[in-house]
């Protein structure tokens, strides 16, 4: 059982499958452009990082273990599929290295199409940061659907390792740092999917482990479970923003209660939370280019009306909306870091610069508390209202 295919974070619109064919006679040029633009496009010689990049950042112990992430993490859930140009895509991950981001986060069918992040990202990585290859954390993700029958989603050991093995042939890697079971899945045992995490890391194929989007029950039984095989779960990734506050209700104070880090993707409610839709519906937005995973029924006046309150906050600390709702996420200090999404470098610096203020007043804490309630935009509620 899975979410509808329009709302996952982690499905596969119909459309996409049609980009595949597209996508597969591309790849086979695309390292070759990647390294022509390299020599010869504008100029540009092989990319040097920022020497000031561990100045701007802060990092934190991932709940218990001795893995630290930045305070920020950057996710290619968005434009760095097949679809868009490398350049871009490489200006978006080296600005956010130069930053301090070392976290990167991807999943099996982040494109569209699906798999053409990870393609992506492994040749950026191969040709331009492979030095610094121990200096990043690099992610994946299976559980939503990737490929056609029945062994191609879901948390089967057959689906889980097998889309490991894809991934690290896509990104060029012998390894991912962590590995995740994207959702939960009610129709395998929550022992065979945890004991395919528990395999990933004995087999040296990730060094870590991490679940997404489990509610409160499942997050313990998943954390007893991996304790015992010998393999500790790491890090839970839920969404969170003030407009979708779920684990509020219990399953952060789970994550906490293991001893996990928590990651949290969607910060900005897929845009919402930003200044974007305050003057009307850009048509460079998730919503302008009616992206599958962005409803049309997201925008409405009542949540318009808390986006305006919630940026006179902002403006009030000197803040973006954006910067204001990524620093209101890491104001709890269970909150590890928070996944960003990006479509240019300018966002990157922007949401970097919210760091500098993570402090709240105990009212501006209870004025945005008035504003910031469920809004109705958890597309991936199934997986954590599923067992």
């Amino acid at each position: 059982m899975g979410s509808p295919v329009a709302a996952d974070r982690g499905s596969i619109p119909t459309r996409t499958f049609l980009l595949a064919t597209i996508w597969h006679r591309r790849k086979e040029t695309l390292g070759s452009q990647i390294s022509a633009s390299i020599a010869m496009g504008r100029g540009m010689s092989i990319y040097s990082p920022s020497s000031t990049r561990y100045d701007k950042m802060r990092y934190q112990h991932c709940g218990f273990s001795g893995l630290q992430l930045s305070a920020l993490s950057l996710g290619l859930w968005h434009n760095f599929g097949g679809v868009g140009p490398i350049e871009k895509q490489k200006e978006l991950i080296f600005t956010a290295f130069d930053q301090g981001i070392t976290h990167f986060d991807l999943a099996n069918n982040y494109g569209p199409p699906p798999g053409s992040a990870e393609e992506n990202f492994g040749t950026i990585l191969k040709d331009e940061l492979k030095s610094h290859r121990n200096e990043l954390v690099i992610s994946s993700k299976a559980g939503y659907l990737m490929w056609d029958g029945p062994y191609g989603r879901g948390g089967s050991r057959k689906y889980l390792l097998s889309s490991l093995d894809e991934s690290l042939q896509r990104m060029q890697l012998d390894y991912v740092d962590i590995f995740y079971s994207h959702r939960f899945d009610p129709n395998t045992p929550l022992e065979e999917t945890m004991g395919a995490l528990d395999s990933a890391v004995r087999q040296g194929k990730a060094l870590y482990v991490g679940i997404s989007s489990y509610s409160a029950k499942k997050t313990r039984e998943a954390a007893a479970i991996l304790k015992e095989l010998g393999t500790p779960c790491i890090i839970h990734q839920p969404s969170y923003s003030m407009l979708n506050r779920w684990i509020e209700g219990g399953t952060i104070d789970a994550i906490s209660e293991a001893g996990m880090g928590c990651i949290v993707f969607s910060p900005l409610a897929q845009g919402l939370l930003s200044n974007k839709y305050l003057n009307g519906v850009p048509q460079d937005s998730r919503a302008g280019k009616k992206t599958p995973s962005f409803r049309d029924d997201f925008i409405n006046e009542n949540t318009l009306d808390k986006i305006r309150g919630l940026d006179q906050i902002a403006q009030e600390r000197g803040q973006s909306l954006a910067q204001m709702a990524l620093a209101w996420c890491l104001r709890d200090e269970r909150i590890t870091t928070a996944l960003i999404g990006a479509s240019s470098s300018q966002q990157i610096i922007e949401n970097v610069a919210a760091l500098d203020n993570t402090e709240f007043s105990s009212d501006e804490l209870s004025r945005i508390d008035t504003l910031a309630t469920d809004s109705g935009i958890n597309i991936w509620a199934d997986s954590s209202e599923s067992g």
